[in-house]
């Protein structure tokens, strides 16, 4: 029929039609609100001065405010102990210690961690002491790749601190969220059990 649109000549024009609005929506848009491209691109981009406790000494760092905690500790203090895994709370490479408690610094904002106590595993050893936890992985040959043993250092430890006759029952209950590829579990526990053992 005479001035009926063909299948083909509809999708035509309706892929142009959207072609032009991707093309001109932003502009129109901006025009409207009356924001230049440059407020748009600054909006909520700009850095932040923190205060940043970790291992006992003060750091001010400006950071994003969508910065980790681990990119923070990792990027900006170059404390490269701490690892970062799925970069989504799974699998506990990045635990570090916030006053105390065992988190996951991939989680954390770092302005979120600002005047509070960070402690990593560089602040587990007592100069060229290592922690016990420390010492009895490496005797029981809880490490392989090593990839995750910082965290699973941490969480341990920090168990240890709060419960000097922890039983493997407690350690397995301590690392239920560590993720370790390797498959190091039954040495993890060993170490800590031996740890226990030389702390009681």
């Amino acid at each position: 029929m005479e001035g009926r649109l063909s299948r083909r000549g509809f999708l035509r024009q309706s892929t142009m039609a959207g072609v032009t609005t991707a093309l001109i929506g932003p502009g129109v848009a901006r025009a409207q609100t009356g924001t230049s491209d440059r407020e748009t691109t600054l909006s909520g981009a700009e850095s932040l001065s923190i205060s940043l406790n970790v291992n006992g000494t003060t750091r001010e760092l400006q950071v994003e405010p969508r910065t980790t905690l681990a990119d923070a500790l990792r990027d900006l203090l170059g404390l490269h102990g701490t690892k970062i895994g799925c970069d989504r709370g799974a699998c506990s490479a990045c635990t570090v210690w916030l006053d105390g408690a065992p988190v996951c610094s991939c989680m954390l904002l770092a302005v979120d961690a600002a005047d509070r106590r960070v402690t990593t595993i560089e602040g587990l050893a007592d100069g060229a002491n290592l922690h016990p936890v420390q010492a009895a992985f490496s005797e029981y040959d809880a490490v392989q790749c090593g990839y995750c043993t910082p965290g699973l250092v941490m969480s341990c430890a920090a168990l240890l601190r709060d419960q000097p006759s922890a039983t493997a029952a407690d350690i397995r209950k301590a690392i239920s969220g560590h993720l370790c590829r390797c498959g190091t579990y039954p040495h993890v526990i060993a170490a800590t059990l031996a740890a226990a053992k030389g702390r009681s």
